[in-house]
């Protein structure tokens, strides 16, 4: 190849690249430091980790370093995407550079990028140098093909499916009924029949595919799941809804992939959900690490885990809530809760106006209630009212449904962001604990006296 055509196939993958560590990476900060040659047909690799706030990736001479900011360290998930993206961006320059590899592999090209660094995350096999290599990424097909659900209708109502794309080639539940494999047809090729995807919602049932992507079975992802493994216990949280989808791809490396009733594309593997798109981009989750953090600063694995498990069925309700722990109960209620919202004031004679008939006297049942002994149901419930949850450090309801006190806002800069109200509410509540915020479009955002992660 000519050093010009060189130069621009190197810049146009480039800003592939940069493009990638921006989308999954957000919070930290690129950094890159240009190399003097043009590319080569080496592929782009991450170097030995030694520092854990800092990813470095070289390419033909070119370093480009991601630091998370403060004291964040990578997670785990987060390593493992940036070695999906890069496996994703090597494979495709080494077929653009190699006519004969492109011919052979041209599904590397199919569908946006975006779709095959999710695949890679699971396994990037099919993304190996040439000569490793191994089959076609499936998890990005099925991704495809309910991109298009996602645009589609059936009798005037958007789709909702899902497919459980198991690890081998047999149903570990029913092995004796898997049906002939000269039979069985390919997902992608089944899913242009009309009806197809009213056979399975996604969120009782789903089809069942082999490794290869052929259809086996359509199963209740519930049963299904607790006949696979009937003892398992999830140690990651997840919507409610969604916990039999997590259950299932505990074994066989088996990866669940769901178009939900909001056209949320959802990746189920190893025991929780690990992506999902929506906002026309696809978001990496890390649930686990997530939680961690929640639960460090809560300091009550109880409270912690019955709100965040909260928090993720409401956003997938696509509900709006505030969740506020507060550290210091004295200082910091007479401050954030206004005394008629307060659940705390046993006596009506103490607040203003108690000759009136308020929301008090239907709350009222909750006085000396905890967070944690109300039902799912009942907490979810009183969560979705407009206003927020607010508890102390040992989970007692200090108010519910409260509009919370906060500085009145000042005039953004021209060009500024303006902050909602429950945003504000929350900045303002994280100067005196943890408080999570739930957004109406399905995100969730922590704030510890700053904004420390989003869903």
């Amino acid at each position: 190849m000519s050093t010009p055509a060189a130069l621009a196939l190197g810049a146009l993958f480039d800003s592939v690249l940069q493009a990638a560590l921006r989308q999954f990476f957000r919070r930290a900060v690129l950094e890159i430091e240009p190399g003097k040659s043009p590319r080569t047909d080496r592929p782009p690799e991450i170097e030995a980790i030694v520092d854990p706030s800092t990813l470095c990736i070289s390419w033909a001479g070119t370093t480009y370093m991601l630091r998370m900011p403060g004291h964040v360290t990578f997670t785990s998930h987060q390593v493992r995407m940036a070695r999906a993206i890069v496996a994703v961006v090597g494979a495709r320059y080494r077929a653009v550079l190699n006519p004969e590899l492109l011919t052979e592999r041209g599904e590397l090209f199919r569908g946006p990028i975006e779709d095959r660094y999710v695949g890679a995350f699971f396994d990037e096999r099919p993304y190996a140098a040439p000569g490793s290599e191994t089959g076609v990424d499936r998890s990005a097909s099925i991704i495809e093909m309910l991109r298009v659900a996602a645009l589609s209708t059936y009798e005037n109502r958007p789709i909702s499916t899902g497919v459980l794309l198991l690890g081998g080639a047999h149903d570990p539940c029913r092995p004796e009924l898997t049906p002939s494999m000269a039979r069985a047809s390919h997902m992608t090729a089944l899913s242009s029949i009309k009806s197809f995807y009213r056979l399975a919602d996604g969120v009782r049932t789903v089809f069942l595919a082999d490794v290869d992507g052929r259809l086996l079975d359509i199963i209740d992802i519930d049963r299904w799941s607790r006949q696979l493994c009937p003892d398992a216990i999830l140690d990651v949280p997840g919507a409610q809804v969604y916990q039999a989808h997590a259950r299932a791809t505990l074994e066989q490396r088996a990866v669940c992939v769901v178009l939900s009733p909001s056209r949320e594309i959802k990746v189920f593997a190893e025991g929780a959900e690990v992506f999902a798109f929506h906002g026309a981009a696809w978001h990496l989750l890390d649930l686990k690490a997530k939680y961690e953090v929640w639960a460090d600063a809560v300091g009550n694995p109880l409270l912690a885990l019955r709100l965040f498990q909260t928090a993720l069925d409401l956003a997938d309700a696509r509900e709006g809530a505030l969740f506020a722990v507060l550290r210091d109960q004295a200082d910091a209620v007479p401050r954030l809760v206004a005394p008629a919202d307060r659940l705390d004031l046993c006596d009506r004679s103490e607040m203003p106006g108690s000759g009136t008939i308020s929301r008090r006297e239907i709350l009222h049942m909750l006085e000396g209630r905890t967070a944690t002994d109300l039902d799912p149901s009942v907490l979810f419930t009183l969560a979705s009212l407009d206003g927020a949850i607010v508890v102390d450090g040992d989970g007692n309801l200090l108010a519910a449904g409260a509009i919370l006190r906060h500085p009145p806002v000042e005039e953004p800069e021209p060009g500024g962001i303006i902050e909602g109200a429950r945003t504000t509410a929350a900045m303002t509540a994280s100067k005196f604990g943890p408080v999570l915020k739930v957004s109406e479009d399905g995100e969730i955002t922590f704030y510890d006296r700053e904004r420390v992660w989003d869903i």
